[in-house]
């Protein structure tokens, strides 16, 4: 990343004053520089940003407006001119401030580099550069497996993303590749992803002692998505690379909790698959039967997501993990419902539900409940198999997936499903247009409580 943060200030850094509107005496700035600020038109309003000249026509500092964005600072990191910096008087969540630099100061390098200041910014005092930088990381790791087009981002290349990142860990891998899911009992994989110029495979990661807690995270591996038979219009394939959103997303939480070591028996279930078209596609009015032995007919090719999660879920159920969490780029419904920037979790567990919430509050990584509304199951009924995997009349879409995905969990001691959308479509202080994590500090933040020491 082109923001280096260190543990203490430089000799010559720089002030970044940070206002709050007009009371600019309180930034720890001095009169001059109030009065430069005043006389050039700054008002404290959010996002601002204004040079304050030094001696000698040297640069002396900046000013920038806070708003209520506790992750505002990280638009610094796109401001700030190449050098030493630090607060004047530090924010109100350091830590935060610290992590939205680094967030903010985010590009995606891959095919060809991007001109970026070299900025070193010191943390305020009590924050810690190394934790900070292990949150940020699994949040980069994730928008760069997103952002990667899938040309470059097959279940192939997911699966050597995946090696890697267990490498680095001390983590082992196995993946059931082909025809060897149908020897394993994972049809629904198959039939979704057989189609596919690449292989479909399951890719499991374990890492941790077998005596620590089981937590286990399931994400969508869809590489890209034409809808198969029941094939999406062209702008709706635009952004198709990023429906592996969900195992992006849960790479980047498994990367944070390895490297924080915390105290758990993780494992990572990713079902990488391409839903592409072919003589050999799965079609609609097909009837798939699934690990679980629940037979689903096939309503639309296009909720392929859910048939691939079910697989992995039922899978991870078999072995009763106490918390299990699963993420995907599941339902256009969800971003009609919250939009974007809000994705919403299901759970039964009204104790890992308030938790969620509250971390998501405090880390500042938004997070919403959805209710797992059981009325709207007969919504899913098929009148040749167990379940439809999609609904006829288009209502709910978000919680009818839920629901869907619900038949597949039994044994977990508890369950969270997040149906998130994995992208920024507009820029924000700390995320730029492109691949985005989702919920994966909150989540973080809940395992350390729930899994302390």
């Amino acid at each position: 990343m082109p923001l280096t943060l260190t543990p203490r200030k430089e000799p010559h850094s720089l002030p970044v004053y940070l206002a709050r509107g007009e009371a600019l005496e309180e930034t720890g700035a001095d009169q001059d520089a109030c009065a430069w600020a005043r006389a050039n038109g700054f008002r404290g309003s959010e996002g601002a940003f204004l040079p304050v000249p030094g001696s000698k026509g040297a640069l002396g500092g900046a000013f920038f407006g806070l708003g209520s964005d506790p992750l505002g600072p990280g638009k610094l990191a796109r401001l700030l001119p190449e050098g030493a910096w630090h607060f004047a008087a530090p924010p109100d969540a350091p830590e935060l401030a610290a992590l939205a630099l680094k967030l903010g100061a985010y590009a995606f390098t891959r095919y060809g580099a991007k001109p970026t200041p070299d900025i070193r910014f010191a943390v305020p005092q009590g924050v810690d550069p190394a934790e900070v930088e292990r949150l940020a990381e699994g949040t980069c790791l994730a928008r760069d497996l997103i952002n990667t087009p899938a040309n470059d981002m097959g279940p192939q290349a997911l699966e050597e993303a995946v090696r890697r990142l267990a490498q680095t860990h001390g983590a082992q891998v196995q993946v059931t590749a082909g025809d060897a899911l149908l020897a394993e009992n994972l049809p629904m994989i198959h039939a979704v992803g057989r189609a596919g110029a690449q292989a479909p495979r399951l890719i499991d990661l374990r890492w941790g002692a077998q005596a620590m807690p089981k937590v286990t995270l399931v994400g969508k591996g869809v590489c890209f998505d034409t809808g198969g038979l029941d094939i999406k219009p062209a702008s709706a394939m635009l952004l198709m690379k990023k429906d592996m959103g969900g195992a992006a997303n849960v790479l980047g939480l498994a990367a944070t909790v390895m490297a924080g070591k915390l105290p758990v028996r993780l494992r990572v279930l990713i079902p990488a698959v391409e839903n592409a078209i072919a003589g050999n596609a799965f079609r609609p009015g097909d009837v798939l039967t699934s690990r679980k032995g629940l037979t689903v007919e096939i309503g639309n090719t296009d909720a392929e997501g859910r048939l691939v999660l079910a697989d992995a879920l039922a899978l991870a159920d078999e072995e009763a993990p106490d918390l299990m969490i699963d993420m995907a780029t599941l339902t256009g419904a969800a971003r009609v419902a919250l939009g974007p920037d809000l994705p919403p979790f299901y759970t039964h567990d009204e104790a890992l539900a308030a938790a969620l919430c509250e971390a998501a509050e405090t880390v500042a990584d938004p997070l919403w409940r959805m209710p797992l509304w059981r009325p709207y199951r007969d919504k899913l009924r098929s009148k040749v198999a167990d379940t439809n995997n999609v609904t006829a009349d288009g209502f709910a879409g978000s919680i009818t997936a839920a629901l869907f995905l619900e038949r597949f969990v039994e044994k977990a001691g508890a369950w969270a499903h997040f149906d998130i959308y994995g992208w920024n479509p507009s820029e924000k202080p700390a995320s730029p247009v492109g691949g985005e994590a989702q919920g994966i500090r909150a989540v973080e933040r809940v395992l350390r409580q729930r899994y302390p020491g």
